[in-house]
């Protein structure tokens, strides 16, 4: 694929801030033609200066103008050609943030000779004008999106280009690789030198090694950045409300001593241990002839088994049941979280006897407000970013990481192939193989199809 082929002549405009009410509202232009739309709308208060002739990384205050009359006063900030954003020459009108006084100034640029702009277009030039390479516009959203700040320092760090680099340093070792065997193999009667097996080897997994550390830390990055669903189940009057609330910080959920209140799945979204999590309160599991309750038992046991954190709780004041017991087994295998509540209270139940199907059992008094902060720590150990560094290489999309998964199965490919005797051609295969999914992921050897996947996710003015 060849970047240019996305390459857009036309110049466009969007709204680079969110709609609605606010102190200003950005309106971006970008495009050879930024500047010339721009003067056909704004107008400096400065008659000497003029928009055509400003220099990049300067201002001008002036009006808003469209039909002869005028929309507001506010600030143009100019971007020269190629130290932009987008690569080309950019121009960002800042006007009072009201949707009205916005919309009029999108309108009037484009009646100067804009277009409107598609969703992801700006990054989408950054990436065909070679300011950035298909990770760092993945990261792009990733940072927008990032629910958390641990989330938003991954993608910081994928926008900066680390793992541009990181993927960068593997295809260097490859191609070198793959040159030193096509020159031994195609060039026989040249002295190259032979490429000991030991030392082929040592590439190969080291190579491996590192796309694997990317792998293993993709799920924990995907939860810092978008969270996690998480589902509080339990018999009937465990705690499970009190503890949505104890952890939304406000009475969400209604508490009161008769089984059965909770009937419905009710939902709220906290930060818990760093990590956005979306907790959802089930109806209390239990055998019930009440129809009502019924279904939201039904509602209960989907919520769980959608959920990607499991928190499963127990009254610590109440002998170890039937209930518990099945409530135990079910979790087995999953990321699950025992909280054994009511610790304030004489204890009757005894933890060790559910231990084994939970990663972690954690006892607090949520009536009492005790204990959220150890859950959180049990949370993100549980969730594999305890020990996740931020500032580290991270694959921010399902698609890098499948490429990643690509890359790495090739390189396993070329030890098999160089442990079963097949000869280096069969290795050079492999290793080609290997080079062309990080290709992939950055972006070098992109289809047109993959890069519309991409820019799709994007919202209209990034």
């Amino acid at each position: 694929m060849q970047k240019e082929a996305f390459f857009m002549a036309e110049t466009i405009v969007a709204l680079a801030t969110p709609p609605g009410e606010g102190g200003i509202a950005v309106v971006r232009l970008s495009g050879e033609e930024a500047l010339a739309v721009a003067a056909k709308v704004f107008f400096p208060h400065n008659a000497a200066k003029k928009v055509e002739n400003a220099k990049g990384y300067t201002a001008l205050y002036g009006s808003f103008m469209a039909d002869g009359r005028q929309l507001d006063d506010g600030v143009a900030l100019f971007f020269r050609a190629p130290h932009s954003y987008t690569g080309e020459d950019v121009v960002e009108l800042s006007c009072h943030g009201g949707p009205v006084v916005a919309q009029s100034l999108i309108d009037a640029c484009i009646a100067a000779g804009a277009r409107p702009a598609g969703p992801g277009e700006y990054t989408r030039r950054a990436f065909v004008n070679g300011r950035i390479d298909l990770t760092q516009a993945e990261a792009v959203m990733s940072l927008i999106g990032a629910a958390g700040r641990q989330g938003a320092a991954l993608a910081r760090t994928a926008l900066d280009g680390a793992l541009a680099k990181r993927i960068d340093g593997f295809k260097q070792q490859l191609v070198a690789l793959a040159g030193h065997i096509a020159a031994w193999v195609d060039f026989p009667e040249e002295d190259v030198p032979a490429l000991e097996p030991e030392a082929l080897s040592a590439t190969l997994a080291e190579v491996k090694a590192g796309l694997s550390d990317l792998i293993k830390n993709f799920g924990a990055g995907a939860v810092l950045r978008q969270g996690v669903d998480a589902a509080i189940v339990g018999s009937p009057n465990v705690g499970k409300s009190t503890l949505l609330n104890l952890l939304a910080g406000f009475d969400r959920a209604i508490v009161t001593p008769i089984a059965g209140t909770t009937r419905d799945v009710v939902e709220q979204a906290v930060m818990l241990g760093g990590v956005r999590v979306t907790l959802r309160d089930t109806a209390g599991l239990r055998d019930t002839g009440d129809v009502v309750e019924a279904e939201g038992i039904r509602r209960s046991r989907r919520a769980m088994e959608e959920a990607g954190l499991i928190l499963a709780v127990f009254d610590g004041s109440a002998p170890l049941t039937e209930e518990d017991k099945q409530l135990a087994a079910d979790c087995a295998g999953r990321p699950a979280i025992a909280i054994v509540n009511k610790s304030d209270l004489p204890q009757q139940f005894d933890p060790a006897a559910i231990a084994a199907s939970f990663a972690e059992v954690v006892t607090l008094a949520a009536g009492r407000g005790e204990g959220a902060q150890a859950l959180g720590e049990a949370v993100r150990r549980v969730l594999g970013v305890a020990n996740l560094d931020p500032s580290a290489p991270c694959l921010v999309s399902q698609r890098q990481y499948a490429a990643a998964c690509e890359g790495r199965a090739a390189l396993e490919e070329a030890e098999n192939a160089l442990a079963g005797g097949f000869g280096l051609d069969a290795v050079s295969v492999c290793v080609d193989d290997a080079l062309s999914a990080l290709c992939r992921l950055t972006g070098e050897d992109a289809s047109e199809a993959v890069v519309e996947e991409v820019f799709s996710t994007f919202c209209v003015g990034k």
